[in-house]
């Protein structure tokens, strides 16, 4: 093989291929090849081998070395809840609108919809495969950085909850919800009486519906202990606008 350039490809393909060039030093001339090892390289990227740093422009008082790396590994929540938006659940896509008003509407709705499914989610929780109890798994853990273990018996490897009911899926159970019906009957012996017959919901479905009457009785009973300081707002503020 004769040529600096000939000589270079013939060295460029497989040093790309190997992917090590920073590792080497050539020298390529007409009629000769020549390497050497990078030492002080090598000893840099052998120290660093198998690490991977998480850096943060936030102050350790705000954000330590622990809830940094926290903080990264909960970005696969984010990505589960993109995919839920865009494919799974809601279907933000394909947008069948023109009209910018309409995107942001139609945008909004999905945002509203995965905002209500996540704390149907998190009320719902003990009756799902979710991990519900991950305090306990947390304080398992040697340090943040090791491998997160299962409980020795949990829901998700028997199958069963607690109180013994089966697990499901967030899918599953709202699809077992959707079969309660509410009915309007009208007898022929009392026409123009109707009246409502509501099924009787199965355990499952009475677990569920308790779960979440316990999540409404707290976002009203939070929303009746912020009623005077709102009411204190709106006096202040009409008080304001008459000056």
């Amino acid at each position: 093989m004769r040529g600096k350039a000939e000589i270079g490809l013939a060295v460029g393909a497989v040093i790309d291929r190997r992917k090590m060039a920073k590792h080497f030093a050539l020298t390529i001339a007409d009629t000769s090849f020549a390497f050497a090892r990078r030492s002080a390289e090598i000893a840099a990227e052998a120290a660093l081998d198998g690490l991977y740093v998480v850096r943060t422009s936030l102050p350790a008082a705000a954000l330590d070395d622990a809830a940094t790396v926290r903080s990264y590994k909960s970005l696969s929540l984010v990505e589960r809840a993109i995919r839920s938006i865009k494919t799974v659940d809601l279907h933000v896509r394909p947008v069948y609108h023109w009209l910018p008003e309409r995107v942001r509407a139609h945008v909004f709705l999905c945002m509203l919809g995965y905002y209500l499914e996540w704390h149907m989610r998190q009320r719902l929780a003990p009756m799902l495969y979710d991990d519900d109890d991950r305090e306990t798994a947390e304080a398992l853990r040697p340090s943040v950085v090791a491998k997160a273990e299962r409980l020795p018996v949990t829901k998700q490897t028997t199958g069963r909850t607690p109180d013994g009911l089966p697990v499901h899926s967030f899918q599953t159970l709202i699809a077992d919800l959707a079969t309660l019906t509410k009915n309007t009957v009208e007898i022929a012996t009392a026409p123009g009486i109707p009246f409502t017959i509501t099924a009787r919901p199965t355990p499952i479905q009475k677990k569920a519906l308790e779960l979440l009457d316990n999540a409404r009785a707290q976002v009203d009973a939070s929303a009746h202990r912020n009623l005077p300081r709102q009411n204190n707002a709106l006096r202040i503020a009409k008080a304001g606008s008459s000056v």
